[in-house]
């Protein structure tokens, strides 16, 4: 049952980006920072952990993941350091996926040979 509400879950979460993006005029980049920061706000009010336990990576892994990410690693930071913690924490927390979508993303133009479009 996990790997279905996975399934419909981020399902839903795509879906409803790409009506967005379809029905507006708003450009993918603000549109993924809409998402983080949706994801921050979420998980600040403390809606996003319990919906995190119900879907799974269908909620973990889209963009309003990483915003959920960035806002507990910030919360643990403060709480560590106090005020300084708020430049630090969503660097540390975000840092791994970074990271690895660099990474593998520079793999990935090494082995496919990307082209710029026209």
């Amino acid at each position: 049952m996990d790997y279905i509400n996975a399934f419909w879950v981020g399902g839903l979460i795509c879906a409803l980006v790409q009506i967005l993006l379809e029905k507006t005029k708003m450009m993918p980049g603000r549109v993924m920072v809409l998402l983080v920061c949706s994801g921050a706000v979420l998980s600040f009010i403390g809606v996003y952990e319990p919906f995190v336990e119900f879907a799974g990576a269908g909620a973990s892994v889209p963009l309003l993941g990483f915003g959920n990410v960035l806002m507990k690693g910030v919360k643990e930071a403060v709480d560590e350091q106090g005020f300084m913690g708020l430049f630090s924490g969503g660097f540390k927390a975000g840092a791994t996926g970074t990271a690895a979508a660099l990474i593998f993303g520079y793999l990935a133009s090494l082995i496919f040979n990307p082209k710029m479009k026209k």
